[in-house]
Protein backbone atom coordinates (compact mmCIF):
# COMPACT_ATOMS: atom_id res chain seq x y z
CA UNK A 1 0.00 0.00 0.00
CA UNK A 2 1.70 3.29 -1.23
CA UNK A 3 0.63 6.43 0.72
CA UNK A 4 -2.57 7.17 -1.52
CA UNK A 5 -3.88 4.27 0.50
CA UNK A 6 -3.69 5.96 4.50
CA UNK A 7 -5.50 8.28 6.39
CA UNK A 8 -3.70 10.31 8.92
CA UNK A 9 -5.96 10.69 12.34
CA UNK A 10 -6.34 13.34 14.42
CA UNK A 11 -3.35 12.05 16.53
CA UNK A 12 -0.96 11.64 13.46
CA UNK A 13 -1.16 7.89 13.23
CA UNK A 14 -1.47 6.57 9.71
CA UNK A 15 -4.50 4.57 9.04
CA UNK A 16 -4.76 2.18 5.90
CA UNK A 17 -8.34 2.92 4.11
CA UNK A 18 -9.07 -0.65 4.54
CA UNK A 19 -8.60 -3.24 7.60
CA UNK A 20 -9.30 -6.55 7.89
CA UNK A 21 -11.74 -7.59 10.03
CA UNK A 22 -11.04 -10.54 12.73
CA UNK A 23 -14.02 -11.63 14.13
CA UNK A 24 -15.56 -14.98 13.70
CA UNK A 25 -12.46 -16.44 12.47
CA UNK A 26 -11.99 -18.94 15.14
CA UNK A 27 -9.09 -21.21 14.63
CA UNK A 28 -8.97 -20.08 10.86
CA UNK A 29 -7.64 -16.39 12.48
CA UNK A 30 -4.10 -16.90 12.25
CA UNK A 31 -3.82 -18.73 9.19
CA UNK A 32 -6.08 -15.93 7.36
CA UNK A 33 -4.42 -13.22 9.17
CA UNK A 34 -1.40 -14.31 7.60
CA UNK A 35 -2.76 -14.50 4.40
CA UNK A 36 -4.17 -11.36 4.81
CA UNK A 37 -0.91 -9.47 5.10
CA UNK A 38 0.85 -11.47 2.58
CA UNK A 39 -1.82 -10.06 0.02
CA UNK A 40 -1.19 -6.42 1.19
CA UNK A 41 -3.05 -5.54 4.17
CA UNK A 42 -1.42 -3.09 6.53
CA UNK A 43 -4.47 -3.08 8.73
CA UNK A 44 -6.01 -5.38 11.13
CA UNK A 45 -8.61 -5.17 13.66
CA UNK A 46 -9.54 -7.45 16.45
CA UNK A 47 -10.88 -7.34 20.55
CA UNK A 48 -10.06 -9.19 23.32
CA UNK A 49 -13.17 -10.85 23.91
CA UNK A 50 -13.14 -14.54 22.86
CA UNK A 51 -16.66 -14.44 22.71
CA UNK A 52 -16.75 -13.34 18.83
CA UNK A 53 -12.23 -13.25 18.52
CA UNK A 54 -9.58 -15.33 18.52
CA UNK A 55 -6.64 -12.59 19.60
CA UNK A 56 -4.16 -14.59 20.04
CA UNK A 57 -4.58 -16.07 16.72
CA UNK A 58 -4.32 -12.35 14.88
CA UNK A 59 -1.11 -12.80 16.59
CA UNK A 60 0.36 -15.37 15.74
CA UNK A 61 -0.88 -14.45 11.82
CA UNK A 62 0.88 -11.06 12.41
CA UNK A 63 4.22 -12.63 14.04
CA UNK A 64 4.45 -15.45 10.69
CA UNK A 65 4.04 -12.51 8.83
CA UNK A 66 7.41 -9.86 9.94
CA UNK A 67 10.50 -10.37 8.72
CA UNK A 68 11.19 -10.63 4.64
CA UNK A 69 11.37 -6.23 4.91
CA UNK A 70 8.03 -5.89 7.19
CA UNK A 71 8.23 -5.09 10.60
CA UNK A 72 5.54 -4.32 13.51
CA UNK A 73 5.64 -0.55 12.78
CA UNK A 74 4.10 -1.35 8.99
CA UNK A 75 1.09 -2.23 10.32
CA UNK A 76 -1.84 -0.95 12.14
CA UNK A 77 -2.77 -2.83 14.72
CA UNK A 78 -6.37 -1.90 16.51
CA UNK A 79 -7.75 -3.88 19.61
CA UNK A 80 -10.80 -3.39 21.84
CA UNK A 81 -11.69 -3.21 25.27
CA UNK A 82 -15.06 -5.36 25.60
CA UNK A 83 -17.24 -4.34 29.00
CA UNK A 84 -18.65 -7.37 30.85
CA UNK A 85 -21.86 -7.68 29.48
CA UNK A 86 -20.47 -8.28 26.04
CA UNK A 87 -18.28 -11.06 27.01
CA UNK A 88 -18.96 -14.33 27.34
CA UNK A 89 -19.18 -15.34 31.48
CA UNK A 90 -17.56 -18.09 30.89
CA UNK A 91 -14.15 -16.43 28.58
CA UNK A 92 -13.98 -13.52 30.35
CA UNK A 93 -10.43 -12.34 30.01
CA UNK A 94 -10.24 -10.13 33.14
CA UNK A 95 -11.03 -10.52 36.39
CA UNK A 96 -15.06 -10.02 36.37
CA UNK A 97 -15.08 -8.91 39.85
CA UNK A 98 -12.36 -5.48 39.64
CA UNK A 99 -13.24 -2.31 39.18
CA UNK A 100 -13.89 -0.93 35.29
CA UNK A 101 -10.64 0.62 35.42
CA UNK A 102 -8.70 -2.65 36.66
CA UNK A 103 -10.79 -4.56 33.74
CA UNK A 104 -9.41 -2.18 31.11
CA UNK A 105 -5.66 -2.16 32.48
CA UNK A 106 -5.91 -6.14 32.49
CA UNK A 107 -7.54 -6.30 29.31
CA UNK A 108 -5.05 -4.60 27.66
CA UNK A 109 -2.25 -6.58 29.09
CA UNK A 110 -3.92 -9.45 27.61
CA UNK A 111 -3.80 -7.89 24.79
CA UNK A 112 -0.45 -6.79 24.44
CA UNK A 113 0.41 -10.81 25.39
CA UNK A 114 -2.37 -12.14 22.96
CA UNK A 115 -0.65 -10.02 20.02
CA UNK A 116 2.96 -9.98 21.21
CA UNK A 117 2.92 -6.39 20.36
CA UNK A 118 4.55 -3.83 23.16
CA UNK A 119 2.14 -1.46 21.64
CA UNK A 120 -1.24 -1.05 20.12
CA UNK A 121 -1.99 1.80 17.74
CA UNK A 122 -5.44 1.90 18.68
CA UNK A 123 -7.71 0.78 21.78
CA UNK A 124 -11.77 0.84 21.04
CA UNK A 125 -14.06 0.75 23.57
CA UNK A 126 -16.59 -2.22 22.25
CA UNK A 127 -19.65 -0.37 22.78
CA UNK A 128 -20.93 2.32 25.67
CA UNK A 129 -21.38 1.87 28.42
CA UNK A 130 -25.15 3.35 29.30
CA UNK A 131 -24.02 4.56 32.90
CA UNK A 132 -22.17 7.95 31.88
CA UNK A 133 -20.31 7.69 35.12
CA UNK A 134 -18.87 4.25 34.29
CA UNK A 135 -18.48 4.92 30.40
CA UNK A 136 -15.67 7.71 31.72
CA UNK A 137 -14.22 5.60 34.18
CA UNK A 138 -13.64 3.02 31.30
CA UNK A 139 -12.43 6.29 29.27
CA UNK A 140 -10.20 7.55 31.27
CA UNK A 141 -8.64 3.87 32.29
CA UNK A 142 -8.58 3.77 28.59
CA UNK A 143 -6.70 7.53 28.82
CA UNK A 144 -3.87 6.46 31.47
CA UNK A 145 -2.91 3.93 28.96
CA UNK A 146 -2.35 6.01 26.21
CA UNK A 147 -0.70 8.96 28.49
CA UNK A 148 2.06 5.72 29.71
CA UNK A 149 2.59 5.17 25.92
CA UNK A 150 0.67 2.17 25.58
CA UNK A 151 -1.51 3.43 22.37
CA UNK A 152 -0.98 5.74 20.41
CA UNK A 153 -5.14 7.00 20.02
CA UNK A 154 -8.45 5.82 21.20
CA UNK A 155 -12.12 5.13 20.09
CA UNK A 156 -15.17 3.85 20.66
CA UNK A 157 -17.51 1.51 18.47
CA UNK A 158 -20.93 0.20 18.37
CA UNK A 159 -22.05 4.00 18.82
CA UNK A 160 -25.18 5.36 17.59
CA UNK A 161 -26.02 7.97 19.70
CA UNK A 162 -25.47 11.45 18.78
CA UNK A 163 -26.06 12.80 21.98
CA UNK A 164 -23.79 10.09 23.61
CA UNK A 165 -21.05 10.79 21.20
CA UNK A 166 -20.89 14.43 21.87
CA UNK A 167 -20.78 13.80 25.52
CA UNK A 168 -18.01 11.37 25.33
CA UNK A 169 -16.18 13.73 23.09
CA UNK A 170 -17.09 17.12 25.70
CA UNK A 171 -16.00 15.10 28.54
CA UNK A 172 -12.81 13.22 27.34
CA UNK A 173 -9.06 15.03 27.70
CA UNK A 174 -8.14 12.45 25.26
CA UNK A 175 -10.66 12.63 22.20
CA UNK A 176 -12.04 9.59 20.40
CA UNK A 177 -9.85 9.40 17.27
CA UNK A 178 -12.08 6.97 15.78
CA UNK A 179 -15.44 6.00 15.39
CA UNK A 180 -16.35 2.16 14.31
CA UNK A 181 -20.05 1.83 13.24
CA UNK A 182 -22.10 -1.31 11.59
CA UNK A 183 -22.87 1.24 8.70
CA UNK A 184 -26.60 0.21 7.50
CA UNK A 185 -29.95 2.06 6.33
CA UNK A 186 -31.70 1.21 9.45
CA UNK A 187 -29.49 3.71 11.57
CA UNK A 188 -29.57 6.19 8.04
CA UNK A 189 -25.93 5.02 7.74
CA UNK A 190 -24.91 7.43 10.80
CA UNK A 191 -25.35 10.53 8.68
CA UNK A 192 -25.76 12.77 11.66
CA UNK A 193 -22.76 11.38 13.19
CA UNK A 194 -20.98 10.99 10.59
CA UNK A 195 -20.91 15.16 9.70
CA UNK A 196 -19.95 15.16 13.45
CA UNK A 197 -17.03 13.35 13.07
CA UNK A 198 -16.20 15.07 10.38
CA UNK A 199 -16.12 18.48 12.39
CA UNK A 200 -13.78 16.86 15.07
CA UNK A 201 -11.74 15.12 12.52
CA UNK A 202 -12.79 11.63 14.05
CA UNK A 203 -12.49 8.78 11.51
CA UNK A 204 -15.50 6.43 10.83
CA UNK A 205 -14.59 3.05 10.26
CA UNK A 206 -17.63 0.70 8.71
CA UNK A 207 -18.32 -2.67 9.17
CA UNK A 208 -21.10 -5.02 8.43
CA UNK A 209 -20.89 -2.94 5.44
CA UNK A 210 -21.37 -5.66 2.48
CA UNK A 211 -23.66 -7.90 4.62
CA UNK A 212 -25.81 -5.11 5.57
CA UNK A 213 -26.24 -3.79 2.04
CA UNK A 214 -27.38 -6.08 -0.84
CA UNK A 215 -30.02 -4.15 -2.17
CA UNK A 216 -26.98 -0.90 -2.57
CA UNK A 217 -24.59 -3.65 -4.01
CA UNK A 218 -27.96 -5.29 -6.66
CA UNK A 219 -29.02 -1.74 -7.51
CA UNK A 220 -28.85 -0.71 -11.19
CA UNK A 221 -26.39 2.29 -10.20
CA UNK A 222 -23.68 0.00 -9.03
CA UNK A 223 -23.88 -2.83 -11.46
CA UNK A 224 -23.92 -0.23 -14.10
CA UNK A 225 -20.48 1.58 -12.52
CA UNK A 226 -19.08 -2.17 -12.15
CA UNK A 227 -19.62 -2.87 -15.90
CA UNK A 228 -18.05 0.63 -16.80
CA UNK A 229 -14.69 0.37 -14.41
CA UNK A 230 -14.50 -3.22 -14.81
CA UNK A 231 -14.97 -4.14 -11.37
CA UNK A 232 -17.55 -5.88 -8.65
CA UNK A 233 -20.18 -4.18 -7.23
CA UNK A 234 -18.41 -4.54 -3.55
CA UNK A 235 -14.80 -2.86 -5.26
CA UNK A 236 -17.12 0.14 -6.20
CA UNK A 237 -18.66 0.16 -3.29
CA UNK A 238 -15.73 0.25 -1.09
CA UNK A 239 -13.87 2.82 -3.49
CA UNK A 240 -16.86 5.09 -2.80
CA UNK A 241 -16.15 4.69 1.01
CA UNK A 242 -12.61 5.29 0.62
CA UNK A 243 -12.97 8.37 -1.41
CA UNK A 244 -15.19 10.34 1.55
CA UNK A 245 -12.40 8.63 3.88
CA UNK A 246 -14.48 5.98 5.18
CA UNK A 247 -12.75 3.19 6.34
CA UNK A 248 -14.20 -0.25 5.57
CA UNK A 249 -13.69 -3.20 7.28
CA UNK A 250 -13.82 -6.14 5.34
CA UNK A 251 -13.81 -10.05 7.17
CA UNK A 252 -13.30 -12.03 3.99
CA UNK A 253 -11.83 -15.68 4.22
CA UNK A 254 -11.54 -15.64 0.50
CA UNK A 255 -8.08 -14.73 -1.19
CA UNK A 256 -9.51 -13.82 -4.26
CA UNK A 257 -12.12 -11.41 -2.61
CA UNK A 258 -9.18 -10.05 -0.50
CA UNK A 259 -6.97 -9.62 -3.25
CA UNK A 260 -9.71 -8.01 -4.97
CA UNK A 261 -10.55 -5.35 -1.68
CA UNK A 262 -6.83 -4.00 -1.67
CA UNK A 263 -7.30 -3.67 -6.15
CA UNK A 264 -10.22 -0.52 -5.08
CA UNK A 265 -7.06 1.55 -5.34
CA UNK A 266 -6.25 1.24 -8.84
CA UNK A 267 -9.17 3.50 -10.54
CA UNK A 268 -11.20 6.66 -9.18
CA UNK A 269 -14.49 7.10 -9.25
CA UNK A 270 -15.78 10.88 -10.46
CA UNK A 271 -17.73 13.22 -8.21
CA UNK A 272 -20.62 12.36 -10.49
CA UNK A 273 -20.20 8.78 -10.19
CA UNK A 274 -19.77 9.23 -6.05
CA UNK A 275 -23.02 11.24 -5.99
CA UNK A 276 -24.89 8.87 -7.77
CA UNK A 277 -23.93 6.22 -4.73
CA UNK A 278 -24.94 9.03 -2.43
CA UNK A 279 -28.13 9.25 -3.43
CA UNK A 280 -28.68 5.46 -2.94
CA UNK A 281 -27.79 5.86 0.76
CA UNK A 282 -30.41 8.48 1.16
CA UNK A 283 -33.20 6.58 -0.31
Amino acid sequence: MNQNHYLTSAYNVRMPRIIYGTAWKKERTAALVQQAIQQGFRGIDTACQPKHYNEAGVGDGVVASLGEGLERSDLYLQTKFTPLDGQDPLQVPYDAKASLSEQVAQSFEVSLTNLKTGYLDCLVLHSPLADTQQLLEVWQAMERIFTEGGVKQMGISNCYDLKQLEYLYRQASIKPAVLQNRFYADKHYDRSIREFCKQQHIIYQSFWTLTANPHVLGHEVLKKLAAKHGRTAAQIFFRYLSQIDIIPLTGTTSLKHMSEDLQIFEFELTDEERQSIEVLLLE
